[in-house]
């Protein structure tokens, strides 16, 4: 009874939290905000991604209040050292992948001078870890709002994001190298990344449009292939890991196109030493969205901005989940013709659904083919949306 008590108390307490919220920094003319974290907030007054821009890092690795929604990105595929002793579980070589983001949210466009706990930022943050030998994915989602120390990000004079003691802090001045930490029952990470390349402006410039609206449109810059090394608990039990992580920031005011029903997003490290980032974005009538496409990067770091009639995604099998009932594809065929890739991208572990204030299914996936007729693998991170229904607002 007291476990359930402390719960109906823990519950009780964020709901007034974030309602109470929800009303300090609410704009005048709205009585109540609907779900998805103020998703249906108007766009008035914020900045708009309309064209290509120059970036300074660290401070573009920071927040941007003039535009409405924000999100620090980071997902890796990690290992045990099979060269050395069985770790704590008993496992040598086993295999894990990692998802930490946090997205920020603005009520309002701008800074709010700092006043106790009132605030127009919110944040959200999801954290997960796939255990591949096992077949198990766990997931944790935070809420908190951007004041009181509570959650916020920076760009100077260090790069750091933060929701309580989820936390994501630069180990060098250009924010190439970071630290992260989350933590949550019986869950946790603690892993030092460092960038083995230059950062990538996706898109033309940096400038990634989400639909052919001007505006619909997004900043985006990545670290395709950064050296990952730390630690993994799961169930009090802690590995140490090796491997390779990616970093995705985008920042925008924006939404899919009238039509536009969700997303597929591939982020792909294979074993020729280039990186891929590719996405389609699928219309209500099964048509694809013109402005799909992605980016090669090549081993020495430079990019090839890829368009549409590039890069064919075939779906080859679906998992359904039998908690939200959607059917995602789980193993792809990724033809870029242009480029002599024919890639197999097959999830490691078909359950990876986020269970969350909004639904999608994000993982880790292997990756097998040829590159110029040549046998190429690898590792990445897979996220597909809208398989309940519309992400109209979601962006």
């Amino acid at each position: 009874m007291k476990t359930w008590r402390n719960l109906f108390l823990g519950l009780l307490i964020l709901t007034s939290s974030v309602a109470g919220f929800w009303w300090w920094t609410r704009p005048a003319e709205q009585a109540a905000l609907p779900p998805l974290l103020a998703a249906g907030t108007s766009a008035e007054g914020f900045a708009r991604a309309l064209a290509p821009r120059e970036f300074v890092f660290p401070l573009d690795h920071g927040p941007h209040l003039d535009f409405q929604t924000e999100w620090w990105y980071y997902t890796g595929n990690l290992e045990t050292d099979d060269r050395g002793d069985r770790d704590d579980r008993g496992d040598r070589g086993a295999r894990y992948g990692y998802q930490l983001t946090i997205f920020r949210r603005g009520l309002t466009p701008g800074a709010t001078p700092a006043d106790g706990l009132r605030t127009n930022q919110i944040y959200f943050a999801h954290f997960a870890i796939t255990d591949v030998a096992r077949g198990t994915h766990r997931a944790a989602e935070r809420f908190s709002r951007g004041a009181g120390g509570l959650a916020g990000a920076q760009g100077e004079p260090t790069f750091a994001v933060w929701l309580e003691d989820w936390r994501i802090e630069a180990l060098n001045a250009d924010g190439s190298a970071v630290r992260l930490r989350a933590q949550e029952a019986g869950l946790s990470l603690d892993l030092e990344l460092r960038s083995a390349k230059p950062v990538v402006l996706q898109g033309e410039r940096g400038l990634s449009p989400k639909s052919s609206a001007p505006g619909n449109a997004s900043y985006y810059v990545s670290y395709t292939r950064l050296a990952t090394t730390g630690t993994l608990t799961l169930d009090d039990q802690t590995v140490a890991v090796r491997g390779e992580s990616w970093f995705d920031h985008e920042w925008s005011t924006s939404a899919l196109g009238p039509q536009g029903q969700g997303w597929d997003w591939f982020s792909l490290q294979l074993s020729d030493g280039r990186e891929l980032m590719l996405f389609q974005i699928r219309n209500a009538d099964g048509s694809l969205d013109q402005v799909s496409g992605g980016t090669l990067i090549a081993a020495d770091g430079t990019t090839t901005r890829l368009l549409a009639d590039d890069v064919v995604l075939e779906p080859l099998e679906t998992w359904t989940s039998p908690r939200s009932g959607a059917t995602y594809p789980i193993a792809w065929r990724v033809l870029i013709a242009g480029h002599g890739l024919d890639l197999t991208v097959r999830a490691q572990v078909p359950a990876q659904e986020m269970p969350f204030a909004f639904t999608y299914w994000e993982g880790t996936v292997a990756v097998t083919g040829t590159a110029n007729d040549q046998t190429v693998m690898g590792f990445g991170y897979l996220e597909m949306t809208g398989y309940l229904g519309s992400m109209q607002g979601v962006f």
